[in-house]
C-alpha cells in the first residue's frame, strides 16, 4: 500500500504540470487582458503598454509560463493584478475556509439524506416511498442550482424568515458558540442548494447498487444460513454497494470546491467560487492559475482517498 501511495503521489506532478500548461494556454488565447477590460479610451496608449511591460505581459508565452511555474514551485503565486497590494495566497486564504465549510456541510447533507433513503428504497421497492424518492431524484437532477437557490431564499428566508439569505455572518462582533451557530445557519441554504443534484444522484446509485447486491448468490446463501436481515444488509450488502458511492465522492471533492460558483453567486457567499469567476472576468491571471492548480490537486487527492477507502470497504481489493 505504501509503495502504491508513493507512486500515485508522484503521478500528481506531471498531471498538475499538464493542467497548468493547458490553463495557461487557454488564458493566453482568450481576448483581452487585465487592463483592456477597464481601460479608459482617453488614456494614452503608451501608458497602457508601459503597464503591460512592467508586469511582463509582453514577454513570449513560454517565458511568462516559466516565470510563473518557477515561482509557484517555491510557493509564491504572485500578486493579484486586480486587487492591488494583495497577494494571491492572501486572497485564497481568506476565502478558502468558507468554501471548505460549505463543501463539508454539503457532503454531510448529501450522505445523511441520500444513503439511508437509497437503502430503504432498495429494501422496499415499488412502495409509495420508493416512488416518492424516485420522483425526488428526477426533480433534483433536472432542477438548476440557481433556480432552487432562489426558490429556497424566497420561501425559507423571505417568507418564513427561518434562515439568512446571504453572507457568512449576520453581524460583526459576535464570537464563541453564537458565532458557530450563526455560521451554520448561513451555510444551510447554500449547502442544500449545492447538494441537491448530488443527493438525488447518490440516492439513485445507492438504490440500484443495493438491489443488485441483494440479488447475488452469496446474499441468498447468507440468508439460507439464518442470518438476520440487518446482518445481511449492513455486513454483507452495504460494503459492496458503497464502492460506486466512494468513486463519486472522490470526484465530488474537486467539484464542490470549483462547482460552487453559481451557488456562491446566488447567496453572495464569499468563497473561492466567486473569487474564481471574478478573476476570470477581469483576466486576473495569477489568481486563475493558483485556483486551477489547487482544484486540480484536490481532484487528484479525492481520487487517491477513494482508492484507499476501496481497500477498507472491500477487503478483496489490495494494492500490492
Amino acid at each position: 500500500m505504501i509503495q502504491y501511495l508513493i507512486r500515485r503521489i508522484l503521478v500528481f506532478i506531471p498531471m498538475l504540470f499538464a493542467l497548468t500548461v493547458i490553463v495557461f494556454a487557454l488564458m493566453q488565447a482568450a481576448p483581452g487582458d487585465p487592463f483592456s477590460q477597464k481601460m479608459d479610451p482617453n488614456i494614452d496608449r503608451a501608458i497602457y503598454e508601459k503597464q503591460r511591460e512592467a508586469l511582463g505581459l509582453n514577454d513570449p508565452i513560454h517565458v511568462q509560463y516559466w516565470r510563473w511555474v518557477t515561482n509557484a514551485v517555491k510557493g509564491d503565486f504572485g500578486d493579484s493584478l486586480i486587487y492591488k497590494g494583495r497577494t494571491v495566497a492572501d486572497l485564497i486564504a481568506e476565502r478558502f475556509s468558507n468554501t471548505i465549510n460549505l463543501g463539508i456541510m454539503t457532503l454531510l447533507i448529501t450522505i445523511i439524506v441520500s444513503i439511508p433513503i437509497g437503502i430503504y428504497s432498495a429494501r422496499h421497492p415499488y412502495t409509495p416511498l420508493d416512488y416518492g424518492a424516485t420522483t425526488f431524484g428526477f426533480l433534483g437532477l433536472a432542477t438548476p442550482n440557481f433556480f432552487f437557490g432562489l426558490l429556497a431564499i424566497y420561501v425559507l428566508s423571505i417568507q418564513l424568515g427561518w434562515l439568512p439569505s446571504h453572507g457568512t455572518v449576520s453581524k460583526p462582533g459576535i464570537e464563541g458558540f453564537e458565532l458557530f451557530i450563526d455560521k451554520i445557519r448561513h451555510l444551510v441554504l447554500p449547502s442544500l442548494t449545492l447538494g441537491l443534484a448530488g443527493t438525488a444522484s447518490y440516492m439513485r446509485y445507492m438504490r440500484s447498487e443495493v438491489l443488485d447486491v441483494l440479488g447475488s448468490d452469496y446474499i441468498r446463501t447468507a440468508r439460507a444460513k439464518g442470518m438476520t436481515e440487518n446482518t445481511v444488509l449492513y455486513k454483507h450488502t452495504l460494503r459492496n454497494a458503497l464502492i460506486p458511492i466512494i468513486t463519486l465522492l472522490g470526484f465530488e471533492v474537486g467539484i464542490l470546491l470549483g462547482g460552487a460558483v453559481i451557488t456562491e453567486g446566488v447567496f453572495q457567499f464569499p468563497g473561492l467560487g466567486t473569487l474564481f469567476i471574478t478573476s476570470i472576468g477581469n483576466r486576473d491571471y495569477p489568481v486563475i492559475m493558483a485556483i486551477n492548480l489547487m482544484l486540480g490537486f484536490f481532484v487528484l487527492l479525492g481520487n487517491l482517498l477513494a482508492d484507499i477507502f476501496y481497500s477498507i470497504v472491500d477487503p478483496r481489493i489490495r494494492y500490492d
